[in-house]
C-alpha cells in the first residue's frame, strides 16, 4: 500500500486555516494566556523524561483543532502504519522505509533476525576493538578510528560522537568527509597508521568523495610500510564484491540496506563508529532512546503526540504564516553538529516541488532548518530573532543538569535558555530610544530533558525523524528520495573528465568561464 496522494490544498481542514490566519494576524501571543486558562496543560506534552512545551506559538485552541483535522484529512494515522509495516512508501525508488527496524529490539521477521545479527557483529567487533584483542597488522593496540562517509555516512555518526563526548572511551575518533585533499592531510597528521583503523562507509562503495578519500588513504598506508592494509580498512556497504576487491576482509565488512536513506542511518552498521567511540553498551541505549520515540509516535493520539504536534506547527507557520525558516538552538555545546544534521535531515527529505500525484506544488512544502548553540548564539544572529523584520520560530532544546555538575555554569546556561523564550514572546523595553524596544510575539517551542544522554540523544533524533515523515505526508511529498542531490554529482563526473583532459566541450558561457580559468592553472 502506498501512501495517501492527498493535496491538503483541496481539504476543508486547509481552507478553513486560511481563514484562521486572518483572524489570528494580530493577535499576542501573551494574551493567549489570558484567554485560555489551561493553554500550558493543552499545549504541553510530558513523555518519559522528556517535557515539550509548545504554548509560545501563534496558536488558539481552534488552529490547533484545525491542525489535527488536518492530520484526519490527509489520512495521517494510515500513512504511520504504512511506515512501520515496511511498505513500499518511498515509491520513486520502490523501497520500503524501515530506518526505525534498525532500533527495535522486538522484531520478530526474518529482517529483524539479520538486524539482531548486524548488532552483534558490532558488538563483538566493537568490544575486540576496545579490548585489544583486535589489533593493527604489527600487533599494536588500536587507538584511534577514522570514519570515511559523506552525507548521511558522515553527518549521524559525526554529530552522534560529538554530543556524547562525556561517555567517551578509550579511542579518539575523527571524520573525513569532504574530496579535500587538504582536510584528509591533516587528519591523517593526526593519526598513527599502525594503531588506526579506518571505516569507509558508502552504501553503493562507488560514491566519489569517499572513494577517493580510501584510495588516498590506501597509498598512504602502503606508503608507511603496512603489509596487511585488511587490518586496517572496515566497510559499511551493500556492494561486498567491490570493497573485497578494494582490499577489505570479507569478515570485515558490515551491511547496509536499500530500505534504509543515508540520512536515517546512524542506527545501523553506519552507527559503527558511534559504538567504538562510546561503547556499545551506550551504543544500544541510543538506539532504545530512539524505539522509546517511535512506540509514543505510533500509538499517542495527535494531541498529545510530540513529532505530530511539532511537524503540524511546523506546518502553520510555512504555509500560513509566510515564515521561510526555522532555527534549532540546543543549549549544550556537546549538541554543536545537531543544527548542521538537521539540515540535511529536514532540507533533503521535503524540499520537492512535484507532489505525490506528479504535479507541481503551489504551496510550501520544506523549511530552511539552521540554528546554532546557545549561549554562542546569542551574541550572534539572536539579534535578528529579537528585532529582525522576520518571523522565525525556534526549537529551544535545553538540559536540566550539567554532566560534569558544574552547577554555576549550568544555572547561567539554564537561566539564559529560559529568559530568551520569555523575551522572544514577551518583548519589552531598555529605555525609551525606539532602538531599545522589542516588540516580542516570536514563537518558541521549549524542549527539555533531563541530562544529555545516549537516550535522550536518541529520542532527539527519532523525534525530528517522525517530524519530517509528518510533514511529508501531509504536504503530499515524498520524503525519502534526493534526486536533487544527484544531478549535481552527475554535472561534476562529466566536468572532471574535461578538467583532466584540458578539453573544454560546449557549455553556458559562464560554466565554460569557470572551467577555463581552472585548466589554465
Amino acid at each position: 500500500m502506498s501512501l495517501s496522494k492527498i493535496n491538503p490544498k483541496n481539504t476543508e481542514a486547509w481552507k478553513m486555516l486560511i481563514k484562521k490566519r486572518e483572524e489570528i494576524a494580530g493577535i499576542q501571543i501573551i494574551d493567549l494566556f489570558d484567554s485560555s486558562k489551561n493553554r500550558i496543560k493543552k499545549f504541553s506534552i510530558e513523555f518519559d523524561k522528556m517535557f515539550l512545551d509548545f504554548s509560545k506559538n501563534i496558536i488558539n485552541d481552534e488552529t490547533f483543532e484545525l491542525l489535527l483535522k488536518l492530520c484526519e484529512d490527509c489520512e495521517l494515522k494510515k500513512n504511520i502504519k504504512s511506515l512501520f509495516n515496511g511498505e513500499k512508501i518511498n515509491e520513486t525508488e520502490n523501497r520500503s522505509v524501515l530506518h526505525t527496524a534498525l532500533r527495535d529490539f522486538n522484531l520478530n521477521s526474518e529482517i529483524g533476525k539479520e538486524l539482531l545479527l548486524d548488532r552483534q557483529k558490532i558488538e563483538k567487533f566493537t568490544n575486540d576493538i576496545l579490548s585489544g584483542k583486535t589489533r593493527g597488522s604489527t600487533n599494536k593496540k588500536i587507538t584511534d578510528i577514522v570514519n570515511i562517509g559523506i552525507g548521511g555516512s558522515d553527518l549521524g555518526p559525526n554529530m552522534v560522537v560529538e554530543s556524547l563526548k562525556f561517555y567517551k572511551t578509550d579511542l579518539n575518533c575523527h571524520f573525513v568527509s569532504n574530496v579535500d585533499g587538504d582536510h584528509l592531510k591533516e587528519v591523517l597528521k593526526l593519526v598513527d597508521p599502525e594503531t588506526t583503523v579506518f571505516i569507509i562507509v558508502s552504501k553503493t562503495f562507488t560514491t566519489q568523495e569517499t572513494l577517493t578519500n580510501a584510495k588516498k588513504i590506501k597509498e598512504f598506508l602502503i606508503s608507511r610500510s603496512i603489509e596487511d592494509i585488511s587490518k586496517h580498512f572496515i566497510g559499511v556497504t551493500s556492494n561486498i564484491k567491490s570493497a573485497v576487491k578494494f582490499g577489505l576482509d570479507k569478515n570485515n565488512i558490515f551491511k547496509m540496506y536499500d530500505f534504509v536513506g543515508g540520512r536515517f542511518s546512524v542506527w545501523g552498521s553506519v552507527g559503527l563508529s558511534v559504538s567504538l567511540a562510546v561503547g556499545y553498551e551506550n551504543f544500544e541505549k541510543f538506539l532504545k532512546g530512539a524505539n522509546k520515540m517511535d512506540e509514543h509516535f505510533k500509538v499517542s493520539n495527535f494531541e498529545k503526540n510530540i513529532p505530530v504536534c511539532l511537524a503540524l506547527i511546523s506546518i502553520w507557520y510555512n504555509n500560513f504564516m509566510n515564515c521561510e525558516t526555522e532555527a534549532v538552538l540546543p543549549y549544550s555545546e556537546y549538541l554543536k553538529f545537531l543544527p548542521h544534521y538537521l539540515q540535511q535531515m529536514f532540507m533533503e527529505s521535503n524540499g520537492k516541488c512535484i507532489d505525490r500525484l506528479s504535479e507541481k506544488v503551489d504551496y510550501q512544502t520544506g523549511t530552511i532548518v539552521w540554528g546554532g548553540t546557545g549561549t554562542n548564539s546569542q551574541h550572534a544572529f539572536f539579534q535578528l530573532l529579537h528585532q529582525g523584520t522576520k518571523l522565525i520560530p525556534c526549537d529551544f532544546i535545553g538540559f536540566k543538569s550539567s554532566l560534569h555538575g558544574n552547577h554555576d555554569s549550568h544555572d547561567k546556561l539554564m537561566s539564559n535558555f529560559v529568559a530568551q523564550t520569555q523575551a522572544l514572546m514577551v518583548g519589552g523595553s531598555m529605555g525609551d530610544s525606539p532602538f531599545r524596544k522589542f516588540k516580542g510575539n516570536n514563537p518558541s517551542n521549549t524542549i527539555l530533558f533531563d541530562k544529555v544522554s545516549p537516550e535522550s540523544l536518541g529520542m532527539i533524533l527519532s523525534m525530528y525523524e517522525h517530524k519530517v515523515f509528518v510533514q511529508g505526508v501531509i504536504l503530499n511529498i515524498f520524503s525519502f528520495d534526493q534526486w536533487g542531490v544527484e544531478l549535481g554529482k552527475s554535472l561534476a563526473t562529466k566536468l572532471l573528465t574535461e578538467i583532466k583532459s584540458k578539453n573544454i566541450l560546449n557549455h553556458d558561457p559562464s560554466t565554460k568561464n569557470l572551467l577555463e580559468k581552472l585548466i589554465s592553472k
